[in-house]
């Protein structure tokens, strides 16, 4: 390549046709075409670098190179560089000429909006002198006027008290003429409206207006409620209530008394009367409620005419259950929780056909026999958690006592409908020392259950031994008797409130078959020289049946929902991991997995060790087997009848007689899985150790004890049976 300053110059020796004016050309035309290099970007790229002469010697390097002949493109490189220097002129050109008065502009713009704020300012300190000057000249005027609005408020309160107390003594005047003239109905219907009032003035702070309308309301309603209640009782004593007979009896005395649609219709008048004073008897009586410790949820007093309704049953209750009297004795819940749900199923039917449709009548969403059970259920409550206390540390009577009370909750709910919402007797057994109490003496009683049930002559025999259908998975009565076991304590506290308290529950069950399961692994290792004996068989039929059973509840509605009450426990508390929770939620495990794990593994270790028990019976008997010549004997075609090797027998015998055994004394499930991992390890040890060729030979199937050749092409013996599937 030619220096920059050489370009165009004739060499020393002719080696072109051209000649000197040519050659003069060409050196003009290179000088032409730097100069307009020197006006492209690229050339002020390279002026940038400061080394102007190494660009234009890059640039001439890559337009021409070593060919002399690429020169003839100067004339449109010089064309282009020509073009592009204009356009460059004309760029610089317009932008001179735009900016100054873009700048002219903005300047202008700049003066305007001073003189604007100028003015703004001037405007604004006139206008604040304005108005100081103005507050000034009207701050005697607002004075005055401030003096004069309080007096005018004060006098609007005063006129507004006066209107209230004008109000009271107007609707007071009212239900007195009403009384006067004997119209309870519409003194009734005032006195609702005064204890409105009463309700509209509970945020104001006039305690003495409050008092006034609260004696009001009480003087009233007391006197409308003794007299509404004398003539409701006395309606209620024609038709005999309390109902104490039986429903069969007592629906002949009362279907039809002297009377009966005048005394059905005074019942409606005085029925719907009494509801009127329901508001004012909400406002003026506090409920009797349980200690808080008890979690009772909260509910709306009794209706006042089923309070009226409940007085007698009460009396008759505190009477017989309470103080020195011979009914009330503490080892016998059973008598007035039997005689609660006697009083309840005697006024169903009553409640239902009589009460109910004054109650539709008059538009109330009240159950009639619901709100009587209710009235009914705060007496069994009183009584439990005043009885409690007193038998606590007796775990006799404690455990009699919780009995008496599930099967009354039991009998409560299904036959008589009595909401769980509602409170119960539930509620009392969950509070903190009772229910801590409970659980001790579930475990307590649970441990005996199992130590007998596993002590038990019986304890290894199947009850359904002799019904095939019945007795399918071959479980051991201990085995059953622990699962119902579970099974009760499950139905035992599953009416509990909250699920905190269930899940207790749960861990109580988890624990139980966890400790069972190390009964039977102790028993197991006992039996162990006898891995196919009865009893071994017995402990493995009773491992699987029960972590079937886990797993069949794992699904239940009742374990599901414990799994999500589980799930937002162990989130809040953050003692499992993300994965586990999100194995939680996804219902991929559930609440007894690691209780399931833990007996699959021992019901594959108990297999493996029968496994392997008879697998080495087998290898003993094999021994001859082993020793055949193969490759002696004559081939099939050789053979007019295939028959059984001699020294096989012993084998095929000794497998007939363990696998017949295990089949009886298995269940089938685990007899599959006993026979299936056999047959591996048989598969393994003749066709491996033996190595018998896979031609020359015949094939004993030893399931079916013939001598025919097997189909399968690897001779495996369980691909060949057709008699175990």
């Amino acid at each position: 390549m030619l220096p920059a300053s050489e370009i165009g110059e004739a060499p020393a020796t002719p080696c072109c046709s051209e000649n000197g004016d040519q050659r003069k050309d060409v050196k003009d035309k290179s000088e032409i075409n730097i100069t307009a290099l020197t006006g492209n970007e690229q050339v002020c790229e390279g002026t940038d670098n400061g080394d102007l002469p190494s660009y234009v010697s890059a640039f001439i390097e890559k337009e021409v190179g070593n060919d002399l002949k690429s020169l003839k493109k100067l004339d449109k490189l010089i064309e282009q560089m020509t073009e592009s220097k204009m356009q460059l002129e004309e760029q610089v050109l317009t932008v001179s000429s735009e900016i100054p008065k873009r700048i002219q502009s903005a300047l202008k713009n700049a003066d305007e909006s001073k003189q604007f704020l100028t003015q703004f300012l001037e405007q604004e300190t006139h206008l604040f002198s304005s108005i100081n000057s103005h507050l000034l000249t009207a701050q005697p005027w607002m004075e005055d006027l401030g003096v004069m609005i309080n007096q005018i408020e004060e006098i609007e309160r005063h006129l507004a008290y006066l209107k209230w107390i004008s109000q009271i003594e107007e609707l007071s005047d009212n239900i007195q003429q009403y009384l006067m003239t004997n119209n309870v109905p519409e003194a009734a219907s005032t006195l609702v409206s005064m204890a409105e009032l009463d309700i509209k003035l509970q945020e104001s702070s006039c305690t003495h207006l409050l008092g006034f309308m609260r004696a009001t309301v009480k003087f009233w309603h007391k006197i409308l409620k003794d007299k509404l209640t004398s003539d409701f009782e006395e309606i209620l004593a024609q038709l005999h209530w309390p109902f104490i007979a039986p429903p069969q009896s007592q629906t002949v005395g009362i279907s039809r008394p002297a009377g009966a649609p005048e005394i059905y219709s005074n019942l409606e008048t005085l029925f719907c009367q009494l509801l009127k004073l329901q508001t004012s008897d909400e406002l003026l009586t506090e409920p009797k409620q349980l200690p808080e410790k008890y979690s009772l949820p909260a509910s709306p007093s009794v209706i006042l005419p089923i309070q009226i309704m409940l007085t007698p049953l009460q009396k008759r209750f505190r009477y017989h259950f309470r103080g020195n009297r011979q009914t009330n004795v503490i080892s016998k819940p059973e008598w007035y929780l039997a005689q609660v749900l006697m009083w309840i199923g005697n006024h169903t039917e009553f409640l239902d056909e009589k009460i109910q449709p004054i109650l539709d009548k008059v538009g109330s969403s009240v159950n009639a026999r619901l709100e009587f059970s209710r009235g009914l259920m705060m007496l069994v409550l009183e009584k439990l958690a005043a009885d409690i206390p007193c038998l606590l540390y007796d775990d006799s009577l404690f455990c009699h006592l919780v009995d008496e009370v599930l099967l009354f909750e039991r009998e409560l709910h299904s036959v008589h409908g009595y909401p769980g919402t509602f409170a119960n007797c539930m509620h009392i057994l969950s509070e903190e020392t009772c229910f801590q109490r409970w659980l001790t003496v579930e475990r307590k009683f649970a441990l005996q259950k199992m130590d007998s049930m596993l002590s038990s002559e019986a304890a290894w025999i199947s009850q359904y031994k002799d019904i095939t259908d019945v007795d399918e998975m071959k479980v051991p009565d201990c085995a059953e008797t622990f699962m119902t076991l579970l099974l009760v304590i499950t139905d035992r506290y599953k009416n509990l409130p909250t699920a905190s308290r269930k899940l207790q529950f749960l861990e109580l069950q988890k624990d139980l078959v966890d400790d069972f399961r190390i009964r039977l692994t102790q028993v197991m290792k006992e039996e162990t020289r006898a891995s196919l004996g009865f009893r071994y068989c017995a402990i493995l039929n009773a491992v699987n049946y029960i972590s079937t059973v886990l797993a069949d509840w794992a699904d239940n509605v009742f374990f599901l929902q414990l799994q999500q009450a589980a799930l937002e426990v162990f989130a809040e508390n953050n003692t499992l991991s993300k994965l586990q929770l999100g194995q939680l939620a996804s219902m991929e495990s559930s609440v007894f997995d690691d209780m399931i794990n833990l007996l699959e593994r021992l019901k594959h270790d108990m297999l493996t060790r029968q496994v392997d028990h008879v697998f080495r019976e087998v290898k003993d008997a094999a021994k001859l087997y082993k020793k055949e010549r193969w490759l002696s004997l004559p081939s099939q075609s050789e053979q007019a009848v295939m028959s059984l090797s001699s020294s096989a027998c012993p084998l095929l015998l000794t497998l007939r007689d363990r696998l017949l055994q295990l089949e009886q004394q298995l269940c089938f499930s685990l007899f599959k899985i006993f026979w299936q991992m056999l047959v591996e390890k048989l598969d393994i040890y003749i066709y491996q150790e033996c190595k018998r060729s896979l031609y020359y030979f015949k094939f004993e199937c030893w399931f079916c004890f013939t001598s025919e050749r097997c189909p399968a092409v690897n001779f495996r013996a369980a691909s060949c049976c057709s008699s175990i599937k």
